[in-house]
């Protein structure tokens, strides 16, 4: 006869631990991932709504990207284009919330190894179950918005994370605007919600089979335990 176990609250703060886990890795491996914008310049025609080359845009995008590694040092310079200082200070605002999420990746994936190691041991695996349920919340949640209304979503994400309007760029003074299509932002949104979610299969998958392997059984019925 199998035994039974209950889901415990505990599980659901594990759950937010590796939710915001999966989101910081989102984020990093998105920010890292360039052949997604080399892609999107041949696919936005970039090179025709800028007016600049395709070797052009990406030396300039590179540039961006390097500078927004937490293990870059200096300020930012693009190659061939001009910068306003709201705009630099914009960019600067960016690198710190990379920053932030770099942070925040590695302080949760220590703390969820940490879980892992000591749950392994106990043969407790329910708490994958609970987490792979609460890591898809926010990125269906995010994606309804952004199909309900992208460019409302895109302000509203501004409005919480700046506490000025230098996002809001004027091509005159800062041309890199014109290599950055919002379009691109949205696919950089995507990818973030697409990576979470194959996160969040892959901790079921791993629950599935450490279930089966145990034989266990979990209890839908009241009495959640701590």
């Amino acid at each position: 006869m199998r035994k039974f176990r209950r889901f415990k609250i505990t599980d659901f703060l594990i759950g937010i631990v590796f939710t915001l886990l999966f989101i910081s890795l989102g984020v990093i491996f998105t920010v890292n991932f360039r052949p997604l914008y080399y892609m999107d310049v041949k696919l936005l025609n970039i090179p025709e709504s800028s007016g600049y080359s395709r070797e052009e845009i990406i030396e300039n995008y590179n540039a961006l990207i390097d500078y927004s590694s937490p293990f870059y040092k200096g300020d930012l310079s693009f190659p061939t284009l001009d910068a306003s200082p709201s705009g630099l200070q914009h960019f600067k605002e960016v690198k710190d919330i990379f920053i932030a999420f770099y942070v925040l990746g590695a302080a949760t994936l220590i703390t969820a190894v940490i879980i892992i190691i000591y749950k392994s041991k106990k043969g407790n695996y329910s708490y994958l179950a609970v987490s792979s349920l609460t890591a898809v919340i926010l990125p269906v949640l995010v994606g309804i918005l952004l199909a309900l209304d992208f460019d409302a979503s895109f302000r509203i994400f501004h409005k919480i994370f700046f506490n000025n309007d230098y996002w809001i760029f004027d091509p005159s003074t800062d041309p890199v605007i014109n290599i950055l299509p919002a379009t691109f932002f949205l696919h950089c949104a995507i990818l973030i919600i697409a990576f979470i979610l194959v996160s969040s299969l892959i901790t079921y998958l791993i629950y599935l089979y450490h279930k089966r392997r145990s034989g266990i059984r979990y209890r839908k019925n009241p009495g959640i335990k701590i």
